[in-house]
Formats: structure tokens, C-alpha cells, sequence
């Protein structure tokens, strides 16, 4: 809904700055997606007068005019409009205007000075429906009242501030100008100022002249009609084309626009009818007949069924009632007699009827939602008034109005307690105190009245059914935000749980690295099985399918995250994405037998005897930490340094990397390059696997680098994180190093020959640090290396001695020997 700040203004004092407005009426419950001033990209255009108008010396199409701005002298402008004289008030685009298309500068056009330009309707952004007796070609000829000078914006009224809201499907009565006009008065606690219409009519019976029957009365519960004889179709005066502009409606002729002024400001949709096409002067409302026909104004033709409401005459149907119109129903240059239709149809057949027939109109947005079942009659006598103001014909002064409403009240009773029933149930629920002297004004503000415990609303608020809505009428008035916040009663304070608090840390563990966090889905392709080079066998294959999937793409829940991670970064890649490191944390689904109790029908059979009809799996939904990079001079030992990282985060100490083709720990090994990839175990615990991806899967994927990735379990990582972190107090005592130099085999990893130390050197070992690692020419034929380790040795209880660490050292050289392991000689 768009409102026009002028138009409000006749309803409610409505100076105040609009984005104050704006806000205000966004906290009383009234949301406003935004604002749009008019003309706001158009500057230093003025109102110029041409006072004389020659050939230019140098170009046969140009014209050079002399343009009274109202300053001292007149400028000159260079022009190859034909549509202007000498006389004729122009908007005259200065030196250094601003407008839609770019900025205006004085210029020489075949050598003779311009000071700025004539501007068409086009150029100000306005059409011909705007303005309809101007050139929609040519320069924009002005024929309003204005001085020389005078800004366009004010000149020509280009000068509104629209507001447009979002209004809820709760609140149709918010779809008028009115009805916003009611809440900005309420909100602001204005006097609002709408008066009831009036217009004088002529001499005349309608019911000489029409016939209203209602056949349906629970799809139509009133029709009132009208009767407007000698009718001037012209356009519509300047002011209601300007509000209609600013509401987003397109002006076309003074009837059909008065229409819509009057739907706009009432919210109540209204049809005029040219009377000579309505055959036996006879309006039936009635149900459709199957098969029957209509062509609607849109021009289509469609096809009704007996469930839809018509507006009929004595042979056809003439309208869709709440819809649309048909073909002949319209205003016409040779219109004589017009029938004003305002009626209340029941929204729900309103919604059907226009998704059957796949039509949507500004009418049935209103209808469906509900508009007030009283205000029909208003709005006729507002229809009648604005034809005798704009002098469009002669409107009798009799109607048709056919009432079958139920006028009763929407209300709501709190009960007949004494304890003041309303005020205590209102205060509870919103944890409020306030008076009920207060309540009571705050909701005559809106309307509605309070009669003892019983609150009775509007004929307009179709949406108050309950207790809690008069509790939101309250407090959207009283202000959101006066409420005191509270806790909920009975309610726990929500906190994180374990788990939760070590995946947040987790994640940010990730980040800290360097990663970037990103989200796939669950459902996969069984094809990714191959493209991991899974083995047939594999359990992962077994993996648990979507009984109504959306394709085969997305037909089975994932048991592997890494080929998730492994297409988004192929993504990457194929988008000449240089370098990525991504991260996600996520669910695997791995299918688990379980038991389900025999059913018979809907009773569950002596379940205490463990009578079982049959099994049927139900998933593991581990959480899982994948990490996926590639570029950036990224390798093997990046990747596990990252791993380290997290596990240190954790306080996970003396983790083991095993080979990971000498493991059976993870199917998804054959992923990864054989030579390149390891699992993380501690103790029994496997933590994960990681490593550089196998050259087949790499193709596979069309990833042209060298691409790592880790899989990390999350529960086992619980499990092993240290909840306290103990500190150690500072050494009192000085360390002593001892350096080894052995030569091992080629293929012996330094992690196992490190573990052989610090479990021989035993309590009194503070740190083994590699520093070297050989291979000589004689070392290579033997395919021998040479590693070198730092050992740092520390007693809490007092200074080594050189025997207790010689001795050490000769624990640790046989633990080395045992596992091939030589000292240099």
C-alpha cells in the first residue's frame, strides 16, 4: 500500500518529518518497507517563458529561443523542439541540473551558445496520463497556474512524499487512506478528521430506471447501486491525478478514477457500469452456470463455473463479482448513464473464484482479505460526491440498497468477575501495569469501546476475535518498547550444551585458521560413492535412501561428507578461484540397526516380552569437521599443522598419525593418495583422516592442483577434550639436553621413533624436538637416512645428574634398536 503524504494530511495532521512518521508507525504495528520523494533526482528546473523563438544560423532543425526565468535577463536556448512558441511556459533545465538522465551543462549546439534545455513529460519521469493535454513527443507545455522561476516540483506538483507500507492479510483495513490515516491518529493520539459524505443528487427513481436482485445472499451480503445521467467522460482535475500518481495508480478518465480515489481512500472496491449494456436494466448477483462465458477487461476470455459469483444482467454475465468486469461493462468516450456498483462479497469465494480463474486485481486483493461489511453506502455517497465536485454529471438522489448483513459487533468479554477481569488478564499477559483509565484511552483511540469487561471493535477490525488481540491493540499503543523484558515463567534460561559449546569453539578454531565456513546439503547422489573411488563393499555404500526424493542427484542422506567438500571446492577451482581453505561442520548419516516392538494395528503388543515383528534402520547422525583447501603453496604438513592446531585447542596431547593404507580405520582412504595420507588415533580413539587427494578422484573432480582434505570426528574429539586445564608451576630446576644421531631405514617414520623415546626416557623427558634429517650418497644405496633428535630432560625434584641421564639415554637407545634403529656413528 502506498500512501501519499498530502492526501494524509486531509485526514490527520501529518506535519511531522517522514522518517519520523515512518518509524512511529512502524512501532505501533504499521510496517513501512520505505519512502520515495518525488522528483528527488531532479534539480535547478524552473518554469521559463519563451519570449522569442528564431532559426539557428547553422542548422536547419534548430531553433534558438530567448527563456524568461524570472532573473534579471533572459537565457538563451538552443532547441529542436517544434511543439513550443513565443508565450509558452516551458520547465527549463538550468546550467547544471540534475535530472533522471544526467546532468545538464551549458554547451555550444553548431556554435551558438545553450544555457540548458526544455524538458518533455519524459524527462521529469511523468507520462501522459499525468498530464494529459500535453505533447507526450514533444516539450512539455505547462498550462498550470505558476510564476516565472517557480521550482518544477511545486509548479506542477511533483512534490509528494510516498510511503509504502507492508500491510498484513490481518489488517485489510489498513489497505485505505483512511485506515492509516486512523493509526497515524492513534499513534500520535491526533484528532482524526473524515466526514461523513454528502452530495445534493437530482430529482429522480432509480428503480424506474434499475433492478437489484441478490440470489446468492451469503456470497453477497449488500449491493447498493447508484445512478449518474449525463456524464462528462474528460480527465480528471490535477490534485486527484497527483494523488493517484503517488499511490501507484495509473489516472485514465475522471469515472474510472473516482473509482479508485474512492477504493483508495475507503479500502472498498467500486465498479462503474455503463447502464446501456446492462440488457432489461436488471443487476442479478448470482451464481455462474457451468459453462457459462465472460470476457473480462483484461481482454481474455474465461470460463465460469457454478461456485463463482457473477454480476448478471437479464441475459449474461456483465462482471466477476469482486474480480474484475467484463468487456462491455467499462466507461466509453460515448457514455451516457453510469451504474455505481458497491457491494460486500464474502472473501473466501472471492480467493477461489480468482485462483480458478488465474485473475488478480487491486479489487480481489481487498475483497479476499476483507473489507468492512458496513461501509458500502459510505462509500457510494463519497462516489456521488466527487462526480458533483468534478462536475462529471447529474447523480440521483435515490439508491438501491440491498442489506443483508449481520450488523452485530466483533466483540470480546473478559468475564463479569469483580477483580477488574480485563485490566489483570491484559497486565499478565503482557507483564505490564497499566491503569485500566489508560487501557480505555488507548483503545478508543482506535475505535473501539469499552463497556464494562466487554470490549466491543469496529465495524472495520474484521481481525479481533480473542483476549489477545485486544492485548496487542494495547500494547502497540501503549509502545513496544515500555514493555519490561521478562523472562518466561516456568521456563528455564536457555544455554548452550556441551556439545554446542564445543562446536562454537571448534568453529572458530577454524576460522582462526584461516578457513572459511560453508554449508552443503544432505541429501546426495549415489554416484558420489564412485567418485571417491569407494570399494564395492564398502558399508558406506548402504546408505539410507529418501523414500520421495527430488531426483537421483539428491536420492540418498550422505554417509561421507568428503565428496560434499570436495565438489565445492572443484567449484572454486572451475571459477579460476586461485587459493581456497573451506570448512564445514556437519552430519554424516550411517545406517544403524534397531529394533522396532511388534504393532498390532495401533496397540503395541506385550512390548515387556520383546515380541519383535522386524527390524528397520534408523541412522547415526555423527557430527563431522571437514576441511578442504588447495593453492597457496599449500601442502601435506599444512594441513596436518591445522589438525594440530584444533587438537592443541583442546588440550588432545600425544595424538598418533598412522599411514592411512596401513589402516582399516576409514573406507574412504582410497580418497586419498596412498603415500600422502594419515589417520589421527589416540589410544583406541580414531580421530580422523586426512591427506593429499588421490590423482584419479582429483581428475574426477577436474581439480588441476594438488587438493587436501581432513575429516575430523566430532564425538570422539568430545570425548577426549580436557574439561580443566591443570597448570604446571615454572621449573625450579635446570634441564639437561642430550643430542641423538641415528640412521633408520627410508621408510621409517620419525613419529614412531619418537614415541620409542619418550616411552623409554620416561617421566623425567620434557621434549623431543627433530632437528635434522640426512641422506648421504651411501646412506641412499642402502636407502638409509639420518635423523637427529634434541632431547631436553627435567626433574621436578632436583638438578639431574649425568648418570640418571646417561642412563636415559641408554633406555632409550635399545627402546630405538628394537625398531631398527642405529646411532650414527
Amino acid at each position: 500500500m502506498n500512501l501519499s503524504m498530502k492526501w494524509l494530511g486531509d485526514y490527520v495532521k501529518a506535519d511531522m518529518p517522514v522518517k519520523d512518521l515512518c518509524h512511529a508507525l512502524t512501532m505501533s504495528g504499521s510496517k513501512v518497507e520505505c519512502f520515495e520523494e518525488e522528483g528527488k533526482n531532479i534539480s535547478k528546473v524552473v518554469v521559463g517563458k519563451i519570449l522569442s523563438k528564431g532559426p539557428h544560423e547553422n542548422a536547419d532543425a534548430l531553433f534558438v529561443c530567448q527563456v524568461d526565468i524570472g532573473a534579471d535577463a533572459p537565457i538563451q536556448i538552443v532547441t529542436n523542439a517544434k511543439n513550443v512558441k513565443e508565450g509558452d511556459l516551458v520547465p527549463v533545465a538550468l546550467d547544471g541540473a540534475v535530472l533522471p538522465e544526467g546532468k545538464i551543462k551549458k554547451c555550444k549546439m553548431r556554435g551558438v551558445e545553450s544555457f540548458g534545455m526544455f524538458c518533455g513529460l519524459d524527462t521529469l519521469g511523468l507520462t501522459a496520463h499525468d498530464f494529459p493535454y500535453a505533447d507526450p513527443e514533444g516539450v512539455f507545455v505547462i498550462e498550470e497556474d505558476c510564476t516565472l522561476g517557480q521550482d518544477i516540483h511545486s509548479a506542477i506538483g511533483l512534490d509528494d512524499t510516498s510511503i509504502e507500507f507492508e500491510i498484513t492479510s490481518n489488517r485489510p483495513d489498513c489497505l485505505s487512506v483512511i485506515g492509516l490515516a486512523r493509526e497515524t491518529a492513534a499513534t500520535y493520539g491526533t484528532e482524526l478528521k473524515v466526514k461523513a459524505p454528502e452530495f445534493k443528487g437530482v430529482d429522480g427513481d432509480i428503480n424506474s430506471m434499475l433492478k437489484v436482485d441478490i440470489h446468492n445472499t451469503e456470497k453477497c451480503q449488500r449491493y447498493c447501486a447508484g445512478i449518474v445521467k449525463n456524464v462528462k467522460i474528460e480527465p480528471s482535475p490535477r490534485w486527484m491525478r497527483e494523488r493517484l500518481r503517488a499511490s501507484g495508480v495509473r489516472p485514465i478518465n475522471n469515472f474510472v478514477d473516482i473509482t479508485n480515489y474512492v477504493m483508495l481512500e475507503y479500502g472498498q472496491p467500486m465498479h462503474a457500469f455503463d447502464l446501456r449494456f446492462v440488457e432489461g436494466a436488471h443487476i442479478n448477483v448470482r451464481n455462474a452456470k457451468n459453462g457459462e462465458k465472460i470476457m473480462t477487461l483484461d481482454g481474455v476470455e474465461r470460463e465460469l463455473t457454478d461456485d463463482m459469483l457473477v454480476i448478471a444482467d437479464e441475459k449474461k454475465p456483465v462482471a466477476v463479482a469482486g474480480i474484475m468486469g467484463g468487456e462491455y461493462s467499462g466507461i466509453m468516450d460515448d457514455t451516457t448513464t453510469v451504474v455505481f456498483e458497491s457491494a460486500y462479497f464474502e472473501p473466501s469465494q472471492v480467493r477461489q473464484t480468482s485462483k480458478k480463474l488465474k485473475l488478480k486485481s487491486d479489487a480481489s486483493s481487498r475483497y479476499e482479505k476483507g473489507v468492512d461489511r458496513l461501509i458500502s453506502m459510505t462509500c457510494l455517497k463519497r462516489a456521488f460526491e466527487l462526480v458533483e465536485e468534478l462536475g462529471a454529471g447529474e447523480v440521483l438522489n435515490t439508491v438501491i440498497d440491498c442489506d443483508y448483513t449481520d450488523k452485530t459487533p466483533a466483540s470480546v468479554d473478559f468475564g463479569d468477575k469483580p477483580e477488574a477481569p480485563m485490566v489483570k488478564w491484559i497486565n499478565d499477559f503482557l507483564g505490564t501495569d497499566i491503569s485500566r483509565e489508560d487501557m480505555i484511552k488507548y483503545l478508543e483511540r482506535l475505535e473501539f469501546k469499552v463497556e464494562g469487561e466487554k470490549v466491543i471493535a469496529p465495524s472495520f477490525r474484521i481481525d479481533i476475535g480473542c483476549k489477545a488481540d485486544i492485548a496487542e491493540e494495547v500494547a502497540r499503543i501503549y509502545g513496544y518498547n515500555n514493555i519490561p523484558s521478562t523472562d518466561f515463567r516456568g521456563v528455564a534460561r536457555a544455554e548452550f550444551t556441551e556439545e554446542q559449546k564445543f562446536v562454537r569453539t571448534l568453529r572458530n578454531a577454524a576460522v582462526s585458521l584461516g578457513g572459511y565456513e560453508i554449508a552443503t546439503y544432505s541429501f546426495v547422489s549415489p554416484k558420489y560413492f564412485d567418485k571417491i573411488r569407494l570399494p564395492e563393499d564398502s558399508k558406506l555404500r548402504k546408505a539410507v535412501k529418501i523414500v520421495n526424493p527430488l531426483g537421483e542427484d539428491t536420492s540418498v542422506m550422505r554417509t561421507s561428507t568428503i565428496p560434499s567438500m570436495l565438489d565445492v571446492l572443484s567449484f572454486n577451482y572451475n571459477n579460476r578461484n586461485e587459493k581456497a581453505c573451506l570448512f564445514e561442520i556437519s552430519k554424516e548419516y550411517l545406517p544403524a540397526t534397531v529394533e522396532k516392538p511388534y504393532i498390532n494395528g495401533d496397540t503395541l503388543v506385550n512390548s515387556g516380552e520383546k515380541k519383535h515383528k522386524y527390524q528397520y534402520s534408523l541412522p547415526d547422525e555423527p557430527q563431522r569437521l571437514t576441511i578442504g583447501m588447495y593453492g597457496g603453496n599449500c601442502d601435506f604438513y599444512t594441513m596436518k599443522g591445522m589438525i594440530e592446531q584444533i587438537l592443541d585447542e583442546f588440550k588432545i596431547a600425544d595424538a598418533d598419525y598412522i599411514r592411512a593404507a596401513d589402516s582399516d580405520a576409514f573406507d574412504e582412504k582410497s580418497a586419498f593418495h596412498p603415500g600422502r595420507s594419515a589417520v589421527i588415533v589416540k589410544g583406541e580413539k580414531v580421530l580422523g583422516i586426512f591427506g593429499e587427494v588421490h590423482p584419479a578422484v582429483q581428475e574426477t573432480y577436474e581439480l588441476g592442483v594438488k587438493t587436501y582434505v581432513a575429516k575430523l570426528n566430532i564425538p570422539e574429539l568430545m570425548e577426549l577434550a580436557a574439561d580443566k586445564i591443570t597448570y604446571k608451576p615454572l621449573p625450579k630446576f635446570p634441564a639437561t639436553t642430550r643430542d641423538l644421531s641415528l640412521v633408520v631405514d627410508e621408510d621409517m617414520p620419525v613419529a614412531e621413533l619418537e614415541k620409542a623415546i619418550k616411552g623409554a626416557v620416561g617421566k623425567i623427558l620434557e621434549k623431543v624436538t627433530l632437528f635434522d634429517v640426512y641422506r648421504s650418497e651411501d646412506m641412499k644405496k642402502n636407502s638409509k637416512k639420518s635423523v637427529a633428535y634434541s632431547i631436553s630432560m627435567r626433574s621436578h625434584d632436583g638438578t639431574l645428574t649425568d648418570e640418571q641421564a646417561d642412563s636415559a639415554m641408554k633406555k632409550a637407545l635399545k627402546a630405538l634398536s628394537a625398531i631398527g634403529a642405529e646411532l650414527r656413528q
